[in-house]
């Protein structure tokens, strides 16, 4: 979409085009705060690949309580969803991020200084919690900051963040253990990275506007207008304050922002369509690869220190896909489409990965193409998936009701990704790779099917004329 052809805007009226300036710089560099929030989230769930093996042998960790240092930080992420939902309907987005900047720094040096299991267990919570807060928090405010012509761009740079904080968490583990790796206590040294990009979030937030449109949610009008200013040219921020503010006083009149919200059909229907979505993209098995990928590389064929190089190929392959989706994709196809096709994509190499698996013997044959299945996987899911789900997400649900629905269905995200994680090495110990990817595949299909019958086209359309189309019945 061109961003200097005007765009009609929910009441019918031609919106005046974007047009280049200091506003648009301010725009970029508010995106580039914020997704320190992605880089955190990216770089918390990621290093835990590298800093599992030594972290076993220092604290005497058991296959049971390998699982729950992994899966902990995804309770206290599923916790912090939720939480973090309805602080950003109540003091906003803003100073939600920067709370939560701190929360990240808390947890990282619980875990860092941890001693033993029992305080590296809540730390783990805390630190979730942070995440679960961020991968809320971060996404909306990038979507109510955006015009429409740059919506999915601009939201999309968070996902972007996130696999650049997993490659990161990769490459830092590969570094620090051959470099290290002989000290005692080295994956403490690949925890204490984190703290860096949480002094930076915190630092940046506090110079960075609220959103306008959680602004306008709350009356404060005027304020609303001056962040448009600093991100729109005059007579485009003067239109879109008007269409939201119109849409917001609608809204108050007939909603709570809260539970008793879902009785009203149409956003139950949109609020079970981000559930599912969150759920089936977890399903995909993309965190699990995420997480466990260098086990999963040696339950493959290769040796213990090749498996932890050769999963930064992983890392490699989904930032290269996330880049491709933002900046050529994203806004130039439907989402709808995006994310359809995508489904297709992942689901097929996942039966290809069950092939290999079973009709390959072991040997280092069998392991390089498990290794070019899986980062085809990841590059597949990148490119198609993880950026248009985020954005997607953040689209989907009204102004009123947005923090918390978007919370809940990033709680329900976080809840699958959790059991899949606790699962995944004992599915893998019990069936090997087989078994756990015919799981994925048999979701895969089903994820394929509700997603074409239920899920509408979020692009194209501005926030508010999304929100009066599902009003109406129109969930095209």
């Amino acid at each position: 979409m061109s961003h200097g052809a005007p765009i009609t805007s929910s009441s019918g009226i031609a919106l005046p085009p974007l047009r280049p300036g200091p506003h648009q710089r301010r725009l970029d560099l508010i995106a580039v705060v914020a997704t320190f929030g992605g880089l955190l989230f990216g770089y918390d769930t990621g290093v835990i690949n590298g800093a599992l093996e030594p972290m076993k042998h220092d604290l005497g960790l058991t296959t049971v309580t390998e699982g729950l240092v992994t899966a902990t930080l995804l309770v206290g992420a599923a916790v912090g969803a939720i939480v973090g939902g309805r602080m950003n309907d109540t003091l906003g987005r803003k100073k939600t991020l920067t709370i939560v900047a701190v929360i990240f720094f808390v947890g990282t040096v619980g875990g860092v200084i941890a001693p033993n299991l029992a305080v590296m267990l809540p730390s783990r919570i805390i630190l979730g919690f942070a995440v679960g807060a961020a991968s809320v928090t971060v996404p909306v405010y990038l979507a109510e900051l955006a015009p429409t012509e740059r919506r999915g761009t601009l939201s999309g740079r968070n996902e972007l963040a996130i696999v650049v904080g997993q490659m990161l968490a990769f490459i830092i583990n590969a570094v620090i253990a051959n470099v290290w790796g002989h000290h005692d206590g080295v994956w403490r040294y690949m925890l204490a990275v984190a703290a860096v990009p949480a002094v930076c979030l915190f630092v940046g937030m506090l110079r960075m506007p609220e959103s306008p449109r959680w602004l306008i949610s709350k009356g404060r009008h005027d304020d609303a207008l001056q962040v448009l200013l600093q991100v729109r040219n005059e007579d485009r921020a003067r239109a879109e304050i008007a269409e939201v503010e119109h849409l917001a006083e609608e809204e108050s009149e007939s909603q709570t922002g809260g539970w008793a919200d879902l009785s009203v059909p149409w956003i139950r229907r949109i609020v079970i369509v981000g559930c599912g979505l969150a759920m089936a993209q977890q399903l995909t098995g993309i965190n699990s690869v995420m997480y466990y990928g260098t086990q999963l590389l040696t339950e493959a064929g290769f040796s213990a220190s090749a498996a932890l190089i050769a999963n930064i190929a992983n890392g490699v392959l989904a930032v290269a896909g996330s880049a491709i989706c933002l900046f050529f994709v994203i806004d130039r196809m439907p989402r709808r489409q995006l994310i359809v096709r995508g489904f297709v994509a992942t689901t097929s190499v996942h039966g290809l990965i069950v092939i290999a698996a079973t009709v390959m013997p072991q040997g280092i044959m069998r392991a390089y193409v498990i290794l070019i299945l899986c980062v085809t996987f990841v590059f597949f899911m990148q490119l198609a998936l993880n950026v248009p789900v985020w954005v997607c997400l953040s689209e989907l649900f009204p102004l009123q009701l947005r923090g918390f629905a978007m919370g809940l269905s990033i709680l329900c995200m976080w809840l699958m990704n959790a059991a899949l994680t606790f699962a995944f090495p004992i599915i893998v110990g019990l069936t090997g790779l087989q078994g756990i990817f015919s799981l994925f595949f048999v979701v895969g299909v089903i994820s394929v099917v509700f997603l074409w019958k239920m899920l509408p086209n979020t692009s194209g359309r501005s926030l508010e004329q999304l929100e009066e189309a599902f009003a109406g019945g129109d969930f095209r």
